[in-house]
């Protein structure tokens, strides 16, 4: 008998729901890469609801949704100031004698802008909010409110539409960035970047119904966005970099100059790869 599209999602959120709590006892302790593995969960979990929406209560829906991006946004604070840590102390690396000023200024500071931001979710997975989330994702987890009808549907009919549902919106968006002005191009690649997660995700939750195609699809998502994603890295870092040089003076603003031009051909060098990467969108079946 043909599997229901209910009982199929249901699988699919259980697993990304059991991501998520299992990663909470790490950030807690603050564990190595534990902010990135609970942002991801969140993320994951969030973007199938969105895609799959059809499946499930509307308004129950929208609200999860909700609270989990407040989840999201709270751990990419942390998540994104670590990144900017890794990335600083890479970057200095290749300078033995780099002043101590750019080293505090750059690595010392993303640091305490982490610390501070663990603080903050320690904080709210403390709190009531996060406790109404879990318990509401709990309930997600064996007894979602799907709508009835659909839930009914064939898994592989649902699924099918949402893949191509989800393809042809990052289509339209990689379409559009050949005439994107230079003022657009940097978001435009950004929602291109996010709506290559979207297809993967959904791709990722399809993958036990419809096997490796579904696998396939979702793997050229992935590479568009972690080409993209090291782009907008290489761009950020930069930004951040040449904000602080603003201030610097004599020997330091030389290196930190240095420093944006290693980042500016950082980014070049990624989105050189984009082309390619996104070649798969333009295949329709």
């Amino acid at each position: 008998m043909p599997k229901k599209a209910g009982k199929a999602v249901v699988a699919a959120l259980r697993e990304d729901i059991d991501r998520l709590f299992d990663a909470e006892p790490d950030v807690r302790a603050d564990a190595d890469d534990s902010v990135h593995q609970m942002r991801v969960a969140t993320r994951r979990l969030r973007s199938v609801l969105r895609s799959y929406r059809t499946l499930f209560d509307a308004d129950e829906a929208a609200a999860t949704e909700a609270e989990l991006k407040w989840l999201a946004d709270l751990l990419g604070v942390a998540r994104d100031a670590e990144v900017r840590a890794e990335r600083f102390t890479a970057l200095l690396s290749d300078y033995d004698e780099a002043p101590t000023e750019i080293t505090d200024a750059l690595v010392g500071a993303s640091r305490t802008a982490y610390t501070d931001a663990h603080a903050e979710v320690l904080s709210a997975l403390d709190a009531k909010r996060y406790r109404r989330l879990r318990k509401v994702l709990k309930t997600w987890r064996t007894d979602p409110p799907l709508a009835p009808d659909l839930a009914r549907d064939k898994a592989t009919d649902v699924f099918e539409r949402v893949l191509r549902r989800d393809r042809k919106r990052l289509r339209k968006l990689v379409f559009a960035e050949p005439t994107a002005t230079p003022a657009d191009r940097v978001e435009l690649l950004h929602d291109i970047r996010k709506g290559a997660k979207r297809l993967r995700y959904s791709c990722e939750a399809a993958t036990t119904v419809l096997g490796a195609d579904a696998g396939d699809l979702g793997s050229r998502a992935k590479r568009l966005q972690t080409v993209l994603g090291d782009h907008r890295d290489a761009v950020e870092s930069r930004e951040a970099i040449l904000a602080v040089a603003a201030h610097a003076h004599g020997p330091a603003a030389t290196v930190y100059e240095l420093l944006a031009d290693t980042e500016e051909a950082a980014a070049g060098r990624a989105i050189s790869h984009y082309p390619a990467a996104a070649a798969f969108i333009s295949v329709r079946n």
